[in-house]
């Protein structure tokens, strides 16, 4: 399967950083938990001669729907703007913005080019300083204009906040439909906001648990065959999958090494679960820990020195750490209640869980350490945290809770900010589980 919809070639690349001190004050401290967020504006991008086009619409409020849905943004409606700005290499006038207390503007234009390309350019304005924060000019197929708006959200979200952007990205997941005795599974894929949806797989077998590779263009998953667990390599460019082995008992899939060299699971033998890393190169198996206990869900950190899993060993699931080669093994979680799916944050200062506590499933996060256990969401049923790879935002599915005469329940993604402010229902178009974040799309 060629990528086509992901492919952008960069004709100019332009960043301006302005020297005003004020223009640096400009900017939301998204690490003092809940604030308020900033109010903005994402003015239509405009054509050649300084009229919205329908392109330029859809890519503002591509833009819009990114920066609010994030939490740290209030966006102003164009309707209510006094004067739209007609071009972003034109001077706002800045007094049009300030009764309505808009402290940043966003203004762009789109230009038709050869061979079914656009050229877009944005510019990000702050109001009170009045000058010019950054911006960008691009060059792309002109159906690549949606992610032009990811970038272009990725730019003033590091530009207002400090902090990487991450509507540059993809999700796969697992799309479920049909009753609960006869679920239809399929591996899907899109993009952060649950657009550009895509089938991967065509239901005939059972799949779980995708993981994205460092190169987003790789998705290791789990897949039943004649009852059997095998570990498939999916390629995102070409379409082919590659079958690593069959692995009988494996309880949970597997995960990639930062360096996307190994991947790290946990199989069971002879009752005993167990964790094992895999060389991709070689496919040589090596084991990780050797206990009498429930050993599973491994997850890297970001450096790839430490391993971070759940076990049974001390009596109930809790969460453990270890080096990389099984080594030096400390328990880090002491709450009430049972923890599982620990994930190491791209950052690496924080791990996500989930966590059952008296009848409850809550998505936490605490301190690689084990201190600051901090509980974001909670659901009847809430599972498999997936980090955005700013380490900022987790993605994680909830299915509700059961009602008498239906065969099933619904199961849906949701993204939150690692404050615990603002969770965001991802629309699919079935059911949807087992989410993966994938780092930024290169």
């Amino acid at each position: 399967m060629e990528n086509k919809n992901y492919k952008i070639f960069v004709a100019l690349l332009l960043i301006i950083f302005s020297k005003f001190s004020f223009a640096q004050d400009l900017k939301i401290d998204i690490n003092s938990g809940r604030v308020e967020p900033l109010p903005i504006a994402v003015a239509d991008f405009t054509d050649e001669n300084g009229q919205v086009s329908k392109t330029g619409r859809l890519i503002s409020n591509v833009i819009t729907n990114n920066l609010v849905g994030s939490g740290q943004f209030k966006a102003t409606a164009p309707a209510a703007f006094i004067a739209a700005p007609s071009s972003p290499s034109v001077r706002p006038k800045f007094s049009d913005w300030t009764p309505f207390g808009i402290k940043a503007l966003v203004t762009g234009s789109i230009k038709q080019k050869k061979n079914k390309q656009i050229e877009v350019e944005f510019r990000l304005w702050d109001i009170i300083a009045e000058t010019d924060m950054v911006g960008l000019r691009l060059t792309v197929n002109a159906n690549s204009w949606r992610r032009v708006a990811h970038i272009i959200s990725d730019e003033t979200f590091e530009r207002l906040t400090g902090e990487k952007g991450y509507f540059d990205t993809r999700i796969v997941y697992i799309s479920e439909s049909g009753p609960a005795d006869k679920r239809k599974k399929r591996l899907a894929i899109m993009d952060q906001d649950g657009e550009n949806h895509q089938f991967l797989t065509n239901g005939n077998f059972l799949v779980l648990t995708p993981r994205f590779s460092p190169s987003t263009q790789e998705i290791t998953y789990l897949a039943y065959y004649n009852k059997e667990p095998r570990v498939y390599i999916f390629n995102l460019q070409t379409g082919e999958q590659e079958l690593l082995g069959s692995f009988p008992g494996m309880t949970f899939a597997p995960r990639f090494s930062p360096d996307g060299k190994k991947i790290i699971m946990s199989y069971s033998n002879k009752g005993i679960t167990d964790i094992y890393v895999m060389d991709l190169k070689n496919q040589n198996v090596d084991r990780l820990t050797n206990n009498p206990s429930i050993d599973t869900s491994p997850s890297f950190s970001p450096n790839g020195k430490m391993v971070t899993f759940n076990s049974d060993r001390g009596g109930t699931q809790q969460i453990y750490i270890m080096d990389n080669r099984g080594r030096n093994v400390k328990r880090i979680s002491y709450g009430k209640g049972r923890y599982a799916t620990p994930v190491w944050s791209p950052k690496g200062d924080l791990i996500a869980f989930t966590k059952m506590l008296r009848g409850t499933f809550y998505i936490g996060v605490m301190n690689s350490d084990g201190s600051g256990e901090r509980l974001l969401a909670r659901g009847y049923l809430v599972e498999g945290p997936t980090w955005a790879p700013n380490g900022r935002v987790l993605m994680y599915f909830k299915q509700d809770r059961p009602v008498k005469g239906k065969n099933n329940s619904a199961v849906n993604i949701y993204k939150i900010d690692v404050t615990g402010f603002k969770e965001v229902k991802i629309i699919t178009p079935a059911d949807a589980s087992d989410p993966a974040w994938s780092p930024l799309i290169p």
